[in-house]
Parts: structure tokens; C-alpha cells; sequence
């Protein structure tokens, strides 16, 4: 099932360059800012930079018990990250072709992708961006905002798969060709971007900080939890529309292009745990409750039909190579509209684990997350799991 040259029209692309440029304007960014920051600070003006500092400064302590919650005299954070990543859309639809039932499940599970890159930030408020060094093509930028009481995290992640495990099951291919059904190789792959932001508020900022466990801007100096109130924005672009890719959009009920919207509310628990000194272990649970639920799906039509009625279609005379290069050549898909979705309230789970070590001027951090968000559009419904394991080591400045 070799695919023909990818549909121009379709807006959406993801290039190596663009990371790449991304990546050197946020190094310049940071050391721009970075070498303001420190000068303001020696020479001791009256600017609005060091205003901003300050003011940094002070909400990072505010309303805090220093006994439980210590503001490094160090505001700066420059962290190394590694990441390991995963994620798996998975579509299922059911149909007819002349007459023979058939089912799919498109499987768009990436490899284990490997990132490193650089976080950055003033007393929690920072900015991050890594690369894919392994695995399926993607990448990450991240922003994170935390105070005392406070925080907001955005995660962006674009990745690409041209390699989908598609689990066929239909009388259409004989038992023995089965196998070589499972994973097609797509010449346009399909393309996926999600957007993740939450954000929180503590009850118990005074004792305890969920900054201490994620961002490290602060150190939690004694075990401490507290009830917690969260919001989660979920936007997901799965996008597969182009003319190499006709008879996956054919298989999928005319459905080429799907975008995800999720809003989510809820009430949980984080607890600090500081076994001994420099040591802190947090785990967060917080079930949420999804009140935007909204799909908007993108139809195609194909000529599919009109091939399968060609009698090239069904002649044992031509070989392979020669069935190929037709079968490519002549697919064709006309966009026919768009629709949108909402569906009902339903209910989340989010939990999160962190380990953080403190050592002098130095910090060593490990965390992982878990997402789980679904869809559904006619016969054809689905979902998108995406986990992460995240390991770094900083340093204040």
C-alpha cells in the first residue's frame, strides 16, 4: 500500500529548520535576559527590569512559612532536561467495500522518542525548548509560570508518523497476505500537535509548594500537602489530508483531518514528603471534570469508489511495481466541508509523581505524567494517550 505525492493544499507542516531556529532564538532570549538581570542587579538602577525582579522575588516568598518553604538567595535556574516520550493516537471504524465487511484500527503509536534541551527561568518563571534525538520526529517548547500559591505550565508537542501499525481486519486480503497489511508506510505522514496547559491553585501555599517538586525555584523544607484546585485547556491536530493518503481517508469514513478541543476542572491532594535533608518525593492526584468536549471533524471524498470499479484493480496480469505506480498515481481527495462536535460532560483522572534531590547550588529532578483525552465522529472514534518521563539536573545562578 505505497502512497503517491502529498497533497499541496494542506496547510500544516512541521520542519527541522523551524526547531532549529526556535531553539537559537530562545538561547538568545535567555542570555539577553540573563545578562540584564545581573547587571541591573550589581549596578543597583532604578529600571523597570529590576522593578520586575523584585517583584519576582517577592511573590516567590509572599504569604510563605519560612520554616517549611526556603527562597534560594540564587534566583536564576538553568536546567538540562532529557526526556523520554511516547505518544499513541488510536482511531477504529468499521465498513463495507463492494459488499465485504471490513474493520480498522489505525494505530499512530510513536517510538519511545528521546529530547534534551535547556530550561530557563527567574524564580519559576521560565522557558524551555527540546529537540528529538531519537525515535519519531518531534519536539517540545514548554513555559512555566509559579508563586507561592500559583502556577501555569504549557506544553507544545509536534510529532509526525508515517509508519502506523493499521490492525486490517477484512475477507478483502487473503489470510497469508494479512501480515504485510499491519504497518503501512505513508509517503506524507500523518501529523499530530497538541497543546497542553494547566494551571492550579494551593490552599496551603504557606507550608507547602508545588514549585519546589516541578520547577525547583523554591526547596521544601518539611513534609507538608495541601488541597489544591486545577483547570486543564486540551487542543489536539491530528492531521492525515492529502492525496497519497486517499484510501486511509476512504477507509476512515472521509474523515482527514480532526482537531480536539478539552477543558477540564477539578479538586485534588499534592503532598510533599521530605524523608531527610535536600530529599523531596511530591505525588499529586486530582480527578477533573471535562465540560468542553468539542470535535471538529474535516471530510473528504476520494475517488476510491471509481478505482475499485477499474478493472486494473482486479487484473492478476499486472505485477506489482506496475499496480503501484497506478494505484499512486490516481488517487485523488476533494475537501467537502468541515463539522463540528460536542460532546457530553465526563470525568478525568490526573496524577503526577516527582523525585527532587537538593545539593548545594545544584538540583536533580525526575517526574512523569500521564494524559488519556477521546473522540468520536460517526463510525469512526478514538483517542490519544500521551505520557512523558522527564529527568534533569540545574543549577541557581
Amino acid at each position: 500500500m505505497q502512497m503517491a505525492a502529498s497533497n499541496p493544499d494542506v496547510p500544516l507542516t512541521y520542519k527541522d529548520p523551524i526547531n532549529r531556529i526556535m531553539m537559537k532564538r530562545f538561547l538568545i532570549i535567555w542570555i539577553v535576559l540573563a545578562v540584564c538581570g545581573r547587571t541591573v542587579a550589581q549596578e543597583g538602577k532604578n529600571t523597570f527590569i529590576k522593578k520586575v525582579f523584585t517583584r519576582l522575588d517577592t511573590m516567590s516568598i509572599s504569604g510563605v512559612d519560612r520554616r517549611y518553604i526556603d527562597a534560594p538567595e540564587r534566583p536564576w535556574q538553568v536546567i538540562a532536561k532529557g526526556n523520554v516520550n511516547q505518544s499513541i493516537v488510536k482511531m477504529k471504524t468499521s465498513g463495507t467495500i463492494a459488499d465485504i465487511n471490513y474493520s480498522a484500527r489505525p494505530h499512530l503509536k510513536t517510538e519511545p522518542s528521546q529530547y534534551v534541551g535547556l530550561w530557563a527561568g527567574y524564580r519559576g518563571y521560565g522557558i524551555g525548548y527540546t529537540v528529538n534525538v531519537g525515535g519519531d520526529k518531534g519536539s517540545y517548547l514548554t513555559f512555566g509560570a509559579t508563586g507561592g500559591t500559583y502556577g501555569v505550565n504549557v506544553r507544545i508537542h509536534s510529532f509526525k508518523n508515517n509508519h502506523p501499525d493499521f490492525n486490517l481486519a477484512t475477507d478483502l486480503i487473503p489470510e497469508e497476505n494479512k501480515d504485510d497489511w499491519q504497518q503501512i508506510h505513508l509517503k506524507d505522514p500523518i501529523k499530530v500537535h497538541t497543546v497542553i496547559a494547566d494551571g492550579y491553585y494551593l490552599f496551603n501555599g504557606k507550608h507547602f509548594s508545588y514549585a519546589a517538586a516541578y520547577d525547583q525555584s523554591v526547596i521544601q523544607k518539611r513534609s507538608a500537602g495541601s488541597l489544591m484546585a486545577g483547570a486543564m485547556y486540551y487542543y489536539s491536530h491530528i492531521d492525515y489530508a492529502s492525496h497519497s493518503n486517499g484510501d486511509l481517508i476512504y477507509l476512515m469514513h472521509g474523515l482527514g483531518r480532526v482537531k480536539l478541543w478539552q477543558g477540564s476542572v477539578g479538586v485534588g491532594y499534592a503532598y510533599n514528603w521530605v524523608p531527610v535533608r535536600g530529599l523531596l518525593i511530591n505525588v499529586m492526584a486530582m480527578p477533573m471534570l471535562t465540560f468542553v468536549n468539542k470535535i471538529k471533524a474535516y471530510g473528504y471524498a476520494t475517488n476510491v469508489p471509481e478505482l475499485l470499479d477499474d478493472p486494473r484493480m482486479w487484473d492478476d496480469d499486472i505485477d506489482n511495481e506496475a499496480w503501484d505506480e497506478w494505484w499512486d498515481g490516481s488517487l485523488r481527495i476533494t475537501p467537502m466541508g468541515k463539522k463540528t462536535f460536542n460532546s457530553g460532560v465526563m470525568v478525568n483522572f490526573d496524577a503526577r509523581l516527582s523525585l527532587t534531590y537538593n545539593f548545594g547550588r545544584y538540583f536533580v529532578n525526575a517526574y512523569g505524567q500521564f494524559n488519556n483525552f477521546r473522540y468520536q465522529h460517526s463510525n469512526t472514534h478514538g483517542y490519544l494517550n500521551d505520557w512523558f518521563v522527564n529527568t534533569s539536573i540545574g543549577i541557581r545562578l
